[in-house]
């Protein structure tokens, strides 16, 4: 197994990789009444194709304010930043992002299909088009036979999988998540994980992930950035370099362990809890 060390060949292979989202001395500060709320400050990243990045830090760190530049849904006052040799705005018009929220946002009143269909349908798809994409999305989530279904008839990590379906549907090179599993039990939480990972190895899309938990982070990552508030910032990133075939039993091992004391310690560096 590789250690922290001594990086394996396909972390070697992984940095000459394409860069996904380049993003260069960026910072964000929000105009209030009270005055200027200093969100990000002088972040430099370089998410590779095929990377799996996690973002973690305290709450008000400005973990979800960086995954929503990246998707364009705010505008950084400083520095600069492409998403597949784009503009934000651009790959956002070119669907180069497909972005699942903390809630599922999945309609009520639409079965799952047309819950999946609702990006192709706006995309103007045919209908053969849509239904083929529905289902070959619906089988990589494992949500095969439950087109007709409606939402509620599903449970909370069947909805977060329709909606991980529906980002995929238009085939997108990078997908945002933020804190998709934040809502979810730890058994159930601990099934998505793995499944996400089989659903990363199959589709090798670059995925960019915001988490609160440190295991969740080590488990899926290939790279965790662990960021500090006041106003955010990148205090550490840490390669994960951990065999991209995992199991939970990972978990246990000395070389998991270390990642995990290391994004403890760069938390509680980066972060005052006396404050």
């Amino acid at each position: 197994m590789a250690t922290l060390e001594q990086p394996s060949t396909a972390d070697a292979a992984q940095s000459d990789a394409q860069s996904v989202v380049d993003i260069r001395d960026l910072s964000l500060t929000f105009q209030t009444n009270d005055g200027p709320v200093h969100a990000l400050s002088h972040i430099d990243l370089d998410i590779k194709e095929g990377d799996f990045v996690s973002f973690i830090g305290p709450s008000g760190c400005g973990k979800t304010t960086l995954l929503r530049v990246i998707a364009d849904l705010e505008t950084p006052t400083g520095g600069s930043i492409t998403v597949n040799d784009m503009s934000p705005a651009q790959a956002r018009m070119a669907r180069s992002y497909g972005y699942v929220f903390q809630a599922a946002a999945l309609y009520p009143w639409r079965n799952i299909a047309k819950n999946i269909a609702l990006p192709l349908e706006i995309m103007g798809l045919s209908r053969k088009e849509q239904e083929e994409r529905i289902q070959r999305n619906l089988d990589l989530v494992n949500l095969g036979g439950f087109e007709k279904k409606f939402p509620w008839q599903l449970s909370g990590g069947m909805q977060q999988r329709a909606s991980i379906a529906r980002a995929l549907a238009v085939d997108p090179k990078l997908l945002l998540m933020d804190e998709p599993f934040g809502a979810l039990d730890e058994i159930v939480r601990d099934h998505l994980n793995e499944q996400l990972l089989r659903l990363w190895e199959r589709t090798n899309k670059t995925v960019v992930f915001v988490t609160h938990s440190i295991p969740e982070a080590v488990f899926l990552s290939t790279k965790i950035v662990v960021l500090c508030p006041r106003p955010g910032r990148i205090h550490d990133v840490i390669e994960c370099n951990l065999p991209r075939d995992r199991g939970l039993d990972i978990r246990e091992t000395p070389e998991f362990l270390e990642i995990a004391h290391r994004v403890r310690d760069g938390l509680r560096a980066g972060h005052s809890y006396d404050d």
